[in-house]
């Protein structure tokens, strides 16, 4: 990779989830700033370059960097950046009424230093979006899938099989973006929500689909192969 690639994936456009705080931290940088300078404070200049370190870190943190998805219909990939902390056969959530058999189930950790926008895994059509209140653990933890805040999402593959995506906050997330709604027909690697700020996603494989994926692989949303359909 060279170092403009390099670079444009560390500079990417922001989500517009990011503008109600790049607008405050740059008003609140200019303002402290100035009256510091007017009053001859120095906490007030320290303020303010607090001020333009938090405009940078929500820079950094919601970039939405462009990527390129397999042009492939028969897998599916990953929802989402950060690295695997689990791999398991576990029942689908179920407020998605997706049955109780078992399928393989792949959670994704996000770390605050990661990309947070969401990405379809395959395509096909939302068939339910369930939103489910909860509480802010780790959400590296396996509890986190049951007990923590989230959004869950079934998907109808084109074949009428069905797979899960499940957005769950975290330790310091308190929100969940989610910008599809229940009928819409979507494509692979199309964006279709943010966490903000660390969070979790789990995807949820069709029955007798295996992942090709392990624990502590590191993700690419909508680029990494995490299974064969």
């Amino acid at each position: 990779m060279s170092l403009l690639q390099s670079l444009k994936l560390v500079v990417a456009r922001p989500h517009p989830e990011a503008r109600p705080f790049l607008l405050a931290s740059a008003a609140s940088a200019l303002v402290t700033y100035w009256a510091g300078r007017k009053l001859s404070c120095p906490m007030l200049r320290r303020a303010g370059h607090a001020s333009m370190g938090f405009f940078g870190f929500c820079l950094y943190f919601f970039r939405d960097p462009e990527r390129v998805t397999p042009a492939r219909a028969d897998i599916a990939v990953a929802p989402a950046d950060g690295h695997i902390v689990s791999v398991e056969k576990i029942a689908p959530p179920r407020e998605l009424n997706m049955g109780t058999t078992p399928v393989w189930r792949i959670a994704t950790f996000l770390s605050v230093l990661d990309v947070h926008v969401n990405r379809m895994p395959a395509a096909g059509t939302v068939t339910a979006i369930a939103y489910h209140p909860g509480l802010f653990l780790n959400a590296s933890l396996d509890k986190a899938s049951e007990q923590n805040e989230r959004n869950a999402l079934s998907l109808t593959l084109p074949d009428g099989r069905m797979m899960a995506v499940v957005q769950i906050a975290g330790l310091v997330a308190r929100r969940i973006v989610c910008s599809v709604t229940e009928g819409m027909k979507v494509e692979a690697g199309e964006r279709f929500g943010l966490i903000r700020f660390g969070s979790r996603t789990d995807l949820y494989l069709p029955p007798g689909v295996e992942p090709l994926v392990s624990v502590g692989q590191t993700m690419v949303g909508g680029e990494t192969v995490m299974a064969r359909l």
